[in-house]
């Protein structure tokens, strides 16, 4: 529980995910029912890239700070447009301060009827987003080990969304602990999406962990990476992935135009690269 992600707000794993976020939620709302979002470990939600923690590390500056106003090709802009709109607008009229954490982002994304649940472990951060979300009928804040929620909290009760899944991996079994969590849920909730962030440091443990989520009898998963740089001896974070269950059917074909242009940002020295591979390929349950 010591982890802060103030330190790595809108780095290039933030920008990564929080693109690829965006591009599953603008899918929900194609139809008319109402869905929910189930963000696990929210964090705080605002991050002031000023503070002393943020200037600390930087790493804002290699992350959004490359993407945010950069000239972009059509396509590819148009796909992060609503992602990087609602950056853009929490940092109107001043230099570039403030960086949305997940559940700031997907707020600003939900139509009047759909819902959010954020859950948070620490106590600080827990009471930021209380404090950030007071009054908000449309958002429900639980101070919760967020590995609980993928038993307790799904299915939802509108039946359609997304469980955001971004652990700090903190604990050496937390690739382990990914696998066993979800088949969890998915038994539960087989025809929820679910988007799961996991850092790419050792190419091993990497490895075995797309091997074991292969294996796992869930239908229709997919795996979506993006790398700044090739993998290095030594353990750093060479890039990122996300797991998505029951992926849009969109979505393969969005990143394929969007993360060329991201790696091509994003990536040092001109080491960026994506790759999307089918972890598992049978039909997955339809949402409705």
């Amino acid at each position: 529980m010591n982890y802060r992600h103030i330190y790595h707000a809108g780095n290039f794993a933030d920008v990564f995910k929080h693109a690829v976020l965006t591009r599953i939620v603008e899918y929900l709302k194609r139809k008319e029912g109402a869905f929910r979002v189930i963000d696990t470990h929210a964090g705080t939600g605002f991050y002031d890239l000023s503070s002393e923690q943020a200037q600390k590390t930087g790493e804002w500056n290699g992350g959004i700070g490359k993407v945010l106003y950069a000239d972009l090709p059509g396509e590819a802009a148009a796909l992060l447009e609503p992602y990087l709109d609602i950056v853009a607008r929490f940092n109107v009229g001043h230099p570039f301060r403030f960086y949305p954490g997940s559940p700031t982002i997907v707020r600003e994304l939900l139509r009047g009827n759909d819902r959010l649940t954020a859950i948070e472990l620490h106590p600080e951060d827990a009471f930021s987003l209380k404090t950030r979300f007071s009054g908000d009928f449309q958002t429900r804040i639980i101070e919760l080990d967020g590995w609980l929620a993928l038993g307790a909290h799904v299915p939802p009760k509108e039946k359609r969304g997304l469980v955001l899944v971004d652990p700090p991996f903190e604990a050496e079994d937390e690739f382990d602990r990914i696998v066993d969590r979800l088949n969890t849920a998915w038994h539960r909730w087989p025809g929820g999406t679910y988007a799961i962030w996991y850092p790419v440091k050792d190419r091993l443990k990497v490895e075995q962990f797309r091997s074991d989520l292969a294996a796992a009898g869930i239908p229709k998963i997919i795996d979506v990476s993006l790398m700044i740089r090739p993998y290095s001896d030594v353990p750093q974070l060479d890039g990122s992935g996300m797991i998505v269950v029951n992926p849009p059917f969109v979505l393969e074909a969005e990143m394929r135009t969007m993360l060329p242009v991201l790696a091509q940002r994003l990536g040092q020295d001109g080491g960026g690269s994506f790759n999307l591979e089918t972890l598992a390929s049978e039909t997955g349950a339809d949402q409705g």
